[in-house]
């Protein structure tokens, strides 16, 4: 069914891939319900709802699209629904912010069922396809430095080295050398070895604790988040209509840039096609029309997927074990809490992904400068903003300049120019 054999994959290293892409992402189900209940969602229905967007979009990838890439609630889209959607709107429920969240799903699922989605990945230049790739490494790694504390802020330069005798950054220096000594003697399951070589270790040095047990029963919604009966009302009632444009948008590129980052690394793109690619993106939207239904805010394809490739992950098989895990986590909320809350776990994992796909930046042609800056915008752009779809917004609204001062305005699709307004319509006028 998955065709494991054709890919050069086994069923051992699908499992080992799913498991690794779990627990590289397994925060989720912590940090989305904390972010969304200060838009006054309540954590059982935000918790429950997270694992069951994340289990129908992630089932639909492997199954209908066989794709190791996992579906779930989308870090930055979280904070956009309740700090500049909820908080922002006086007298705004999340009620009615989940009726946006469901109508710009809605849509998504329509356009989904459309030709524009797979064009879209097909008409997007090689140059932008390798720079999203690169981008989403140094992304995947510059948080793996942040979450480990290797990295912190700096008032004047932003950034700056933290406090390597921290017992985060030790962790994680631990994580680094087994993963990576389990990497050069070629050792399958190397991320997942190092993260759990880091999790003994965290016990021992009194960090990792289940003071709160390991079990317990999950709390089932006994009612929906929001009628979708009255979902159009909420958005027209309330204006909403810049709300469901921006979750549109940026679901769409988020999504897309993930997918072809991932699909790239794990080699499965037929050129500049990728196969099944309206598959893939029907599992995201469907998950965000599920999502909305429960109480939780937009999905998107994880970028934590790459860890799970990086594992050997090929097929549809490594998404079809992240989803179980995820409902079988459902029982284990205590145990996923404290795992979750331990950053250093995961770290390593993040940051040798980060370096793997940081190696499509040779496909990248710099001897042109309409080629290249837009490309670099794109790779700087993605870590520096926190934002997969800022980063690909720059590059839309870059590259098509840059061909037009060049006389080559001819060579960029039609679609290209449509998008580049839509991004800069975007960026000017509506918040992040």
């Amino acid at each position: 069914m998955f065709k494991i054999q054709q890919y050069g994959s086994t069923v051992r290293r699908e499992i080992v891939a799913g498991i690794t892409t779990f627990v590289t992402m397994s925060y989720i189900m912590v940090v989305n319900p904390i972010i969304l209940s200060d838009a006054g969602v309540p954590f059982e229905m935000s918790f429950m709802a997270t694992i069951i967007a994340t289990v129908v979009g992630t089932l639909i990838m492997g199954l209908f699209a066989n794709y190791p890439i996992a579906i779930a609630p989308a870090m930055g889209l979280n904070a956009y629904f309740a700090y500049s959607v909820v908080k922002a709107h006086a007298g705004l429920g999340y009620q009615a912010g989940f009726a946006a969240v469901f109508v710009a799903g809605l849509l998504f699922v329509l356009l989904s069922l459309t030709t524009v989605r797979t064009k879209l990945i097909e008409v997007i230049p090689g140059n932008l396809k390798s720079a999203i790739t690169t981008g989403i490494g140094l992304f995947i790694a510059f948080i793996g430095l942040r979450m480990s504390g290797l990295i912190q802020a700096h008032p004047t330069n932003l950034v700056q080295l933290g406090n390597v005798h921290s017992p985060s950054a030790i962790l994680t220096l631990i994580g680094l050398a087994v993963t990576l000594i389990c990497l050069a003697l070629n050792i399958n399951g190397a991320l997942f070895i190092g993260m759990i070589v880091t999790g003994i270790c965290a016990y021992f040095m009194g960090l990792l604790s289940f003071k709160k047990g390991f079990v317990s029963m999950p709390h089932l919604p006994d009612h929906l988040a929001i009628s979708p009966v009255h979902a159009f009302q909420d958005v027209i009632h309330f204006g909403l209509y810049a709300v469901v444009f921006s979750f549109l948008l940026v679901t769409l590129f988020d999504t897309t840039g993930t997918v072809l980052g991932v699909a790239r690394q794990a080699n499965l793109m037929e050129g500049d096609k990728l196969p099944r690619g309206e598959r893939t993106l029907l599992a995201d939207s469907l998950a965000t029309l599920v999502g909305s239904l429960f109480g939780t805010s937009p999905t998107s394809a994880y970028i934590e997927s790459a860890s799970g490739v990086a594992s050997g992950g090929r097929t549809g098989l490594t998404a079809v074990v992240i989803a179980i895990l995820f409902a079988i986590s459902s029982f284990f909320s205590p145990l996923i809490g404290a795992v979750s809350g331990i950053s250093a776990i995961t770290s390593p994992a993040l940051i040798i992904v980060g370096s793997l796909m940081v190696s499509h930046v040779s496909q990248i042609n710099w001897k042109e400068i309409d080629e290249a800056f837009p490309a670099f915008l794109v790779i700087l752009s993605m870590p520096l903003t926190s934002s997969i779809a800022t980063g690909i917004a720059l590059g839309f609204i870059s590259y098509p300049l840059m061909k037009i001062f060049k006389g080559k305005w001819k060579t960029v699709h039609p679609l290209v120019y449509i998008f580049a307004v839509l991004f800069i319509l975007q960026l000017v006028y509506l918040p992040h």
